[in-house]
């Protein structure tokens, strides 16, 4: 049985494992855990292959599940904190880039032999893609332009 200390020991180290969780910003999208450093946001529970082919994560919003104790003996070894933590940073202080979040509407132009280059990013996507002619910031052109410019295709995958 476990003594009301041990008790209160675990409950002091759950709360601070849930307090000390950096929380999403405002715009970011319901259920976002990290923040990659292209700006696209991640939604897994775990880090574990977090932003890979985003150039990795910028800032993580989720659970670091180290702080958090696996069992009630483990716990009770932990000492809780003895005061409560620093307010965190207002979330407008540090403002995730959005260059690949896409608009509700398409821009207008675009068409057959043309990609959408995110102007931000330098990232191309081709007329399949849905940040074609969406991200906001960009611009249409020919692939062979946008790689003439420096631009690489989204993710690596070329337009056929």
């Amino acid at each position: 049985m476990l003594s009301r200390i041990a008790i209160i020991s675990v409950v002091a180290s759950a709360l601070w494992s849930v307090i000390a969780v950096a929380q999403a910003p405002a715009g970011a999208p319901a259920g976002a855990t990290g923040l990659c450093r292209d700006g696209t946001y991640w939604t897994n529970a775990t880090k574990q292959g977090a932003c890979s082919g985003h150039k990795g994560v910028q800032t993580w919003y989720g659970a670091s599940g180290a702080g958090a104790p696996a069992t009630a003996s483990a716990a009770m070894t932990t000492p809780a904190p003895a005061a409560a933590p620093a307010a965190p940073a207002p979330a407008a202080a540090v403002a995730p880039r959005e260059t690949s979040k896409p608009v509700t509407t398409q821009v207008a132009g675009g068409g057959p032999g043309l990609v959408w280059v995110n102007t931000a990013s330098n990232v191309y996507h081709c007329p399949a893609d849905p940040y074609y002619g969406k991200t906001k910031s960009g611009a249409y052109m020919s692939e062979a332009d946008a790689l003439a410019k420096g631009a690489h295709a989204d993710h690596g995958k070329a337009c056929k």
